[in-house]
């Protein structure tokens, strides 16, 4: 049966998400990541020039703060500005194949716009809100630094994925001179996903964005859609997991994928994680490129804008957006 398919979990399947290392050339690694974003729309990168005494801080400030007593935690939820604290299960993120939101809460920390400011009145643009300086001094200080340690990353891959995409090297760079950035340090809470029951630490979804630039801790848990079911995507030492967004396939004519994946903890501990979400300035026009469309390939997506784009995605998801549309084989509702 579907469902039988969907939910089962498969064992570690390295070989099926490539190393692109970037301390080789910039043309070796733009053709890996052309195969990368053809195949799997996931890849790992090495040598990426994130120090991982960084790292290792960033983690450590994000144990301490969701180790904090509810209340104060609280003190900066979410707000409209998609800036703050989101607290246990209260996201779906596949809420037909689901019976409870996902075992997961979670911050989000945007590109800092000061209240007041010319951007600031855009949709998910605002000042952010940070933890208690004398509850977590050092949170704010390492988070920031972090930002900047992973925009710059993100920026090199822009590089690679214009070369890509038979583009100037340069192409996406004016695309990105306010970018729509967000870091979302995650905490799993301790307990065993069952898919064939609808509980997940993350359901079934792709990435709405551009790029999405992933570190996690030593715990297992992401599996990615690949050739009819779900296989383990382990964490490597040192290095990030990177995977395409629904705003580049669309960029792309779905040349590139952005492929589905979930979360599937086994309830050992509490797994930690931090992707980064990288996104063009609000007002970037979203349209076929040149190189992803022909006459027998006219494009399949109407033009739009980056900002437009995840505001749509944004109301779809709140409409119990079905992630098995993406599969096409994972169910839309569980039996029993």
């Amino acid at each position: 049966m579907q469902k039988e398919a969907a939910n089962e979990n498969l064992c570690c399947s390295a070989q099926e998400v490539p190393v692109i290392d970037l301390g080789q050339d910039e043309a070796t690694a733009a053709g890996q990541v052309h195969s990368a974003c053809l195949n799997t729309g996931f890849f790992y990168v090495a040598h990426h020039g994130v120090d991982e005494a960084l790292v290792k801080q960033v983690f450590e400030e994000n144990r301490r703060f969701f180790s904090l007593p509810e209340q104060e935690k609280r003190r900066i939820l979410a707000n409209e500005s998609n800036r703050g604290y989101t607290p246990m299960s209260e996201e779906t993120l596949d809420a037909p194949n689901q019976t409870e939101g996902d075992t997961k809460e979670g911050l989000y920390f945007g590109r800092e716009v000061p209240a007041g400011s010319e951007d600031a009145h855009l949709p998910l643009h605002g000042p952010n809100q940070w933890p208690a300086q004398e509850v977590l001094p050092k949170y704010k200080q390492v988070t920031q630094a972090y930002f900047s340690a992973v925009t710059a990353l993100g920026m090199r891959l822009l590089r690679l994925l214009a070369l890509a995409l038979e583009l100037p090297a340069e192409h996406f760079d004016p695309m990105f001179s306010k970018p729509m950035l967000f870091l979302r340090p995650l905490h799993y809470a301790p307990r065993k996903s069952h898919p064939d029951q609808g509980i997940f630490g993350a359901g079934a979804h792709s990435d709405y964005g551009m790029l999405t630039l992933l570190k996690t801790d030593q715990h297992p848990g992401l599996q990615i859609w690949s050739k009819g079911q779900f296989v383990d995507v382990p964490p490597r030492d040192g290095m990030f997991i990177v995977n395409l967004g629904d705003m580049l396939e669309r960029w792309t004519n779905g040349r590139f994928r952005s492929t589905l994946h979930r979360v599937v903890v086994d309830g050992s501990a509490d797994r930690y994680s931090i992707p980064f979400f990288f996104e063009p300035n609000f007002d970037t026009q979203v349209e076929c490129l040149p190189s992803c469309c022909s006459p027998d390939h006219p494009p399949r997506f109407p033009p739009t804008t980056s900002g437009q784009h995840l505001l749509d995605k944004y109301a779809q998801t709140h409409a119990n957006y079905d992630a098995g549309a993406k599969s096409g084989s994972i169910p839309v509702t569980l039996e029993g």
